[in-house]
């Protein structure tokens, strides 16, 4: 099989659509339900630590999917960041301050 490196790219491109999609359902969900409580902080953390150094990577080897993958997946999860704060009820809020 001759391998291009257009089909490459392409093939890149078709892998960084299908992972920056995969938070997609969980930002919509929480956004209709306004409920992020089962949502663990700590995996929010490492996924935007993780997605950081996939970005610095992708620029430094100049790839295009790496960095379109990475930079949707870090906007989706600030999102759910920005949800994981935002939803929080007031009860929520005093029991992370005892």
């Amino acid at each position: 099989m001759d391998t291009t490196p257009q089909l490459i790219e392409n093939i890149g491109y078709v892998g960084s659509l299908l992972t920056s999609i995969t938070f997609i359902p969980q930002v919509y969900k929480s956004w209709k339900s306004k409920s992020v409580g089962d949502l663990s902080i700590a995996m929010i953390v490492i996924v935007v630590s993780s997605t950081i150094v996939w970005l610095i990577y992708g620029y430094l080897i100049s790839s295009g999917p790496v960095l379109v993958a990475n930079t949707v997946v870090l906007i989706l999860t600030l999102v759910l960041l920005y949800f994981k704060t935002a939803f929080k009820k007031p009860t929520e809020l005093k029991d992370n301050f005892n």
